[in-house]
């Protein structure tokens, strides 16, 4: 089952640069070439004033409420992840993305910041519409592949922090998935925690990989829920794994299913015509402890019940 339900810096454009090879005063003047500069990276605006960051709300026009997870570049254009069922327009068991319904990309989506701050993006990219418009075959792929990515103009850029609230990073992007018992640590942002910072912020520990690698079954000390669809899962190095999917209710009862980012963004990055898209590292250190968090409220549970 789904679950779906200020910063001063100034973001940094590509400019042109004109080179003028200049020649003997005797040889036919020739047009000046003019060769473009590589595009800056984006200024991010500071962690702690940042009102846009993993972790903010968004709202996909004609889907879902869900939470946002990391922040990905190409080229000059900046977008933040969402998971492609918070676009879905079904009933919330509808999971295979290559055969439920979407809403299409173009669709406007409400990007609800810190601070009353509120960001306009656009869906330019989702797993479902991509799949159901290659006609994708492979079962594994239909049933995990969760992506969703929302473009970002440069007014709002500039009020973006790429790091993960409370535990910082990421540090990169993690291929080697989630084997049983690896530690995962998240942050979910629904409304139905009523802003209670200290909920948001979860450990969990894996019961290891699905689908041939696609997915990942999690346990948190309390699982995610309507509207953290799409949160941020960081391994214990702080790396990008995946994104909240599912709250599944078998085989393994109340477990969260973590899709696997590292597959995600190589097939956007093969079919999704955005050009190279490549994850963002935090600017603040990754910590399994974050200062001021009850431990208990991020001490990893037991993990799945014997024999489960």
């Amino acid at each position: 089952m789904r679950v779906r339900g200020l910063g001063a810096a100034a973001v940094a454009v590509g400019v042109v640069t004109a080179v003028a090879f200049v020649l003997p005063s005797t040889a036919t003047a020739q047009p000046t070439i003019q060769l473009p500069a590589a595009t800056p990276a984006p200024s991010w605006a500071s962690a702690a004033s940042a009102e846009l960051h993993p972790g903010v709300q968004t709202v996909t026009t004609g889907g879902g409420a869900c939470t946002s997870n990391f922040v990905f570049t190409s080229g000059d254009r900046t977008f933040l992840g969402q998971a492609a069922h918070c676009a879905g327009t079904g009933q919330a068991t509808e999971t295979n993305g290559c055969d439920s319904s979407t809403m299409p990309v173009g669709t406007a989506v409400t990007v609800e910041g810190d601070r009353g701050y509120t960001a306009n993006g656009t869906l330019v990219y989702s797993s479902w519409v991509t799949m159901q418009q290659r006609a994708e075959a492979d079962p594994d792929t239909c049933a995990y592949n969760d992506l969703g990515l929302v473009e970002l103009d440069r007014d709002a850029v500039a009020h973006l922090n790429p790091s993960v609230p409370f535990f910082g990073g990421p540090t990169g992007l993690s291929d080697a998935g989630l084997p049983a018992g690896a530690l995962t640590y998240s942050y979910g942002n629904s409304p139905l925690r009523q802003g209670v910072a200290a909920l948001s912020p979860k450990a969990g520990v894996s019961a290891g990989d699905v689908g041939g690698g696609w997915g990942h079954e999690v346990y948190t000390i309390s699982p995610g829920v309507p509207g953290d669809s799409g949160s941020a899962f960081l391994n214990d190095s702080g790396q990008a794994v995946g994104l909240l999917s599912t709250l599944n209710l078998a085989p393994l009862p109340v477990s969260n299913g973590v899709s696997d980012l590292s597959r995600e963004l190589a097939y956007a990055n093969a079919h999704g015509g955005l050009g190279t898209l490549k994850l963002v590292k935090g600017t603040e250190p990754f910590t399994a402890t974050p200062p001021g968090v009850p431990l208990q409220d991020i001490a990893p549970p037991a993990g799945p019940p014997a024999g489960a």
